[in-house]
């Protein structure tokens, strides 16, 4: 009962799939073309229908009236006219015979007929002119006295297949024009349409990461105010952007100012209460406001990745970045010896985005792995040759709808550490922005634990 579902789903999806403009011009027009050459040759074949029934006639009236005055001198040299007699063909002329005749008199007995023609009377009357008979077209021509008949019969096999054969001749070459159309058809559309292609293909680049201007370069004038408008909303995007983010960092700093002023307040009262009954709830008071400080900077950081603060027509350098980050970790007391940093990489690597935003990565990335990963196993930080970062820690493993849950907010993975949920999230948030992509592995490569985060970047064009 359950077979049958993915094909009715692929067949609803081919169904709303967007259809190809150049495609469908190229249908329309080769069809349309098709179906005009076809009328066109059926309006031949009919027209030749005509023109080759009026030449046969002529032949066939021709012929009669010339076998007249022949036949008439044949006759009045013989004896026994009561004979019916047959004209024997010529060894010398072999070959089809395609006209056959014969000569009657006033009460319709056949005195003379062709070789091939039958001694039955044709199933005409004896009138002059054009009869249709069973098995052909028959022309009657007659003496003046109206005592001799000459019937001449065109065999209706013999128009038909002229018929045939020429309508094939006309159909033949269409057969041939008819690719050659699709071939030039495909080739005009595609060079038509191929402004159109560039504009499309150029306005599916623009996403969270690029949002420059499109430049005009020789556009048909259809497309102009197109280009315009798309130009116009970038713009406007920009300046959306430029202005959440200049108010997210604005907030940023109001909200650490007094946070920051009551955990020192909060650190001056602990000094002053050393033994006071007092001293325990002011620990507790600093030990909750430390934990909303980092709170407060967690969601700070998801405002400003939501801002798009990745966004960037301009480009930063890996090395240094990742250099400035990991020091600053080496240089922490907490977790200076279990830092443990290499890279493969030989001088600068640019990448587009701002180096603010993945110095967010990094810490948040580096930060999860010092917090979930084992305390007695190192962090492992390797920029690879290709311009990739992989962090690598200590940590039970992981299966994969757990590692597609931990990229949600506010969603942790099986551990006691604290934490917000956050760090996973903000770092693929701002590395989609960047046109990169964060690949979550567990276990790692070659064992059978272990917790794996690599920052992929695309491959340089």
């Amino acid at each position: 009962m359950t077979g049958p579902a993915p094909q009715s789903d692929e067949r609803r999806a081919s169904a709303f799939r967007p259809k190809s403009l150049a495609g469908q011009l190229m249908l329309w027009i080769t069809v349309i073309t098709t179906c005009l050459w076809l009328l066109a040759v059926g309006f031949g074949a009919l027209v030749m229908q005509d023109e080759f029934g009026e030449i046969f006639d002529s032949a066939l009236q021709e012929t009669a009236e010339r076998l007249v005055p022949l036949v008439v001198d044949d006759l009045n040299r013989r004896d026994d006219l009561n004979v019916p007699r047959r004209i024997e063909r010529s060894p010398a002329q072999p070959g089809e015979e395609y006209l056959t005749y014969q000569v009657r008199d006033r009460a319709g007995r056949v005195l003379l007929h062709s070789h091939t023609a039958s001694a039955e009377p044709f199933d005409v009357p004896l009138k002059v002119g054009f009869r249709d008979g069973a098995r052909g077209r028959v022309y009657t021509a007659a003496t003046a006295d109206g005592a001799i008949f000459v019937q001449v019969e065109d065999s209706a096999e013999e128009r038909r297949e002229a018929m045939v054969e020429g309508a094939l001749a006309l159909l033949l070459p269409v057969l041939l024009i008819v690719p050659a159309t699709v071939l030039a058809v495909w080739f005009v559309v595609r060079r038509v349409l191929l402004p159109v292609e560039t504009l499309r293909a150029a306005i599916g680049e623009k996403d969270g990461g690029n949002l420059a201007a499109i430049a005009a370069e020789n556009l048909p004038r259809e497309l102009q105010p197109i280009l315009r408008s798309v130009n116009l909303l970038l713009a406007r995007l920009r300046a959306v952007l430029a202005a959440e983010r200049e108010f997210t960092a604005n907030s940023a700093h109001e909200l650490r100012t007094p946070v920051a002023g009551a955990l020192a307040q909060t650190q001056l009262l602990m000094a002053e209460l050393k033994d006071a009954p007092t001293h325990a709830r002011a620990r507790q008071i600093e030990a909750s406001l430390q934990k909303l400080t980092k709170l407060t900077e967690k969601l700070l950081q998801l405002a400003r990745a939501e801002a798009g603060i990745g966004v960037s027509e301009t480009a930063f350098d890996l090395v240094d970045v990742l250099g400035v980050v990991v020091t600053d970790f080496q240089r922490a007391s907490g977790t200076a010896s279990r830092i443990r940093f290499r890279s493969d990489l030989a001088g600068p690597a640019l990448r587009e985005g701002t180096a603010d935003a993945f110095a967010i990565v990094l810490r948040n990335l580096i930060e999860n792995a010092l917090l979930h990963g084992r305390a007695d196993e190192p962090v492992e930080i390797r920029l690879t040759e290709t311009g990739n970062v992989c962090i690598r820690n200590g940590a039970a493993a992981m299966s994969e709808a757990e590692l597609a849950a931990v990229r949600k907010r506010f969603s942790r993975g099986r551990t006691l550490a604290a934490g917000s949920g956050l760090g996973l999230s903000i770092a693929d948030r701002l590395l989609a922005q960047m046109r990169a992509s964060l690949v979550l592995t567990s276990p790692v490569a070659g064992r059978v634990d272990g917790f794996q985060a690599d920052i992929v970047f695309p491959a340089a064009r």
